[in-house]
């Protein structure tokens, strides 16, 4: 479908009313000198960065999201992982709000801990908090490997099976599964078993029913 005809499909009733909040938005542009281009836990300097107007592809995200649930029956706090290769993370629940952090981490875990309205208040591995739109946010649960030297991951929870890989920390991966005290996840098209303490982005009791 082309660009012309999406837009012709979008003129009447809710979606249109969306439609043109997101025009309006976009026309509206930059409100600092300039986005922000840089990964978050490459350069912590960069805090307080200038606010600029969201990305096309942002504004393309939120509306696709227009059309689910305006908030998340989800219980507070809950992990959550970032949707894009560059996430905003602001001062305030809205676009007028200036950027704190920029992301550029696709996937990478974050902790849900207060909503309002579309917007989600988060937490960061780093504890660097601040408000993410809903749509920048993803349920796929993942991990970033945690402590000070090379954490292993092993064929079964326990530690007493083969170790499949090791991992430094930072390392992010795909969380699968828990059981109250080792986690499976996957990293780099491999799955192992990894214990709890190791892992960030992941309660005591996941996987306890």
């Amino acid at each position: 479908m082309t660009s012309g005809s999406f837009l012709v499909t979008m003129t009447t009733g809710f979606l249109a009313r969306a439609m043109r909040l997101l025009l309006a938005s976009l026309r509206r542009g930059p409100r600092g000198p300039g986005r922000a281009l840089f990964s978050k836990h490459e350069r912590r300097e960069q805090r307080n960065a200038a606010s600029a107007g969201a990305p096309a592809a942002a504004l393309l995200l939120a509306f696709s999201g227009l059309c689910a649930a305006a908030s998340d029956p989800s219980p507070l706090p809950r992990f959550a992982s970032l949707k894009a290769d560059e996430v905003y993370m602001r001062a305030g629940p809205g676009q007028g709000y200036p950027v704190e952090w920029v992301f550029a981490r696709k996937g990478l875990p974050v902790e849900i801990v207060r909503e309002y309205e579309d917007w989600r208040y988060v937490r960061d591995i780093d504890g660097a908090e601040g408000w993410i739109h809903r749509v920048m946010l993803s349920g796929s649960r993942t991990v970033i490997v945690t402590g000070t030297g090379v954490a292993t991951a092993y064929d079964a929870p326990g530690g007493e099976a083969g170790a499949v890989f090791r991992a430094q920390p930072g390392v992010q991966g795909e969380l699968i599964a828990c059981d109250g005290a080792w986690c499976r996840v996957e990293i780099g098209d491999t799955r192992g078993w990894m214990p709890m303490e190791s892992l960030w982005g992941v309660y005591s009791e996941d996987g306890l029913e």
